[in-house]
């Protein structure tokens, strides 16, 4: 009997387990890139796209790397005529069945504190959390100062009158 009760809890915990690893396994993050360092900057930027094909909606939370003091998600919004940075409060919406775009001028994760200048042609782990698929580490690859990566396309009006508020490591 008490071996039995063995197995079904060791079952339980087994399904537990691999739930949660397909979970995580239908994030899918494609095209992962940052800009390189201009001069002695302190701070860099990653972009990417995130899909969601979870069966749930869910949340980017946070981000983890070491090649800064300090990782947090951030959005872009317009104050007064001035493109403002900020912090993302409670993380960044990744609906089911859609793909979040992190893209200059938007949401991205931003690195401040550089431990050192993010170089062109290397790459760097960042571990990327999910309110409900768990942890994902992808590796970014340090395009040129002026990329855009896949997000030619995209617009970056206004981006000469940001406001980095008081964010250290941002040349202030």
């Amino acid at each position: 009997m008490n071996s039995f009760k063995t197995f079904i809890a060791a079952t339980a915990l087994a399904t537990v387990a691999f739930t949660g690893a397909a979970l995580a396994g239908d994030m899918t993050i494609s095209k992962p890139w940052a800009r390189a360092s201009a001069g002695m900057a302190k701070a860099g930027a990653a972009f990417m796209f995130i899909y969601n094909e979870t069966g749930m909606d869910d949340t980017l939370v946070a981000a983890k790397a070491d090649v800064s003091k300090k990782v947090e998600l951030h959005t872009h919004l317009m104050e007064g005529g001035v493109m403002k940075m900020r912090e993302v409060e409670g993380g960044i919406p990744v609906k089911n069945g859609t793909t979040q775009e992190l893209k200059p001028g938007s949401y991205h994760v931003m690195f401040m504190g550089l431990n050192e200048p993010l170089k062109e042609g290397s790459s760097f782990p960042v571990t990327l959390v999910f309110e409900h698929a768990g942890e994902k580490t992808i590796k970014v690859e340090v395009m040129g100062p002026g990329a855009m990566g896949d997000m030619a396309k995209h617009k970056m009006g206004g981006m000469q009158n940001m406001d980095h508020g008081n964010m250290p490591g941002m040349g202030q």
